[in-house]
């Protein structure tokens, strides 16, 4: 998630900064006391959410607010102020959130749970959706799986969040039904030589950890929304509709998880 943080104060300015990296540790932010060098640097980066001090001299936030949603509509404000007479004026901006100062970091919290438009996950490496039906994207597009077996094989790691399983583990998963253990076994290291060829496609070889008869996902090496949305990410959460690897069955397990979570 990429931040705009405007306060002409220094103090509100890093209390704001300060609850921001608590909730969001990963954060891109840029943060300014002259309202104008921020319209300035928002014509050159894109952002997810601005927060805005109101009243700040040469240019107020209501101001700042109206400017920069003409360079970025989908933008999303916050406004941040230490007085409520400005509620109505913001709300008529269609702001994501009002903030009193002092800032609260529950409050901010309840700001970014609820944006008007919820960040999308941008980047050009390996990008792992499991919300909804269960894909994989590379430079933001579809990886193109040989094999479906191979995919959903990905998807069962995936699933397991760095957990091992060996060779019968996944074989009984992907082929439920199945008693010839010795045929199946054999595919299995055909779609494992397929889905590693493919993360080397992707320069993401180090997110599959093999050992002897050991299969795992180095967590920390992807790009996930499950992953992030079980450390609190906003925009995991909010990109969650209730489906999680809607095609697979085995997956109904974990998706009754997070809905007993919610």
């Amino acid at each position: 998630m990429k931040l705009l943080l405007v306060d002409d104060e220094p103090i509100a300015l890093e209390e704001l900064k300060d609850s921001l990296l608590e909730l969001q540790p990963g954060a891109d932010m840029r943060c300014f006391d002259d309202s104008k060098k921020a319209l300035e640097c928002a014509g050159e980066e894109e952002f997810d959410v601005a927060f805005l001090d109101i009243e700040m001299p040469e240019l107020s936030g209501l101001e700042l607010a109206k400017r920069l949603k003409v360079i970025q509509p989908g933008l999303n404000i916050v406004f941040v102020t230490a007085y409520s007479e400005y509620a109505l004026d913001a709300f008529d901006l269609y702001a994501s959130g009002y903030l009193l100062k002092p800032i609260q970091t529950d409050r901010v919290q309840e700001a970014l749970t609820n944006l008007r438009t919820p960040p999308r996950y941008e980047g050009d490496g390996l990008r792992v959706q499991c919300f909804g039906a269960f894909e994989v994207f590379y430079q933001g597009k579809p990886v193109q799986f040989g094999r479906s077996l191979a995919k959903e094989l990905f998807a069962y790691l995936i699933d397991l969040k760095g957990a091992s399983a060996n060779t019968a583990q996944i074989c009984s998963i992907l082929w439920e039904d199945s008693t010839d253990a010795v045929r199946r076994h054999h595919y299995f290291r055909n779609l494992m030589a397929e889905l590693k060829k493919l993360l080397r496609q992707c320069g993401a070889a180090d997110v599959l950890i093999c050992q002897r008869n050991s299969f795992a996902i180095d967590v920390e090496k992807l790009e996930c929304d499950y992953y992030k949305f079980l450390k609190n990410d906003v925009t995991a959460i909010n990109s969650y509709h209730g489906e999680y690897m809607s095609q697979y069955s085995w997956a109904e397990m974990t998706a009754g998880e997070l809905k007993r979570g919610l």
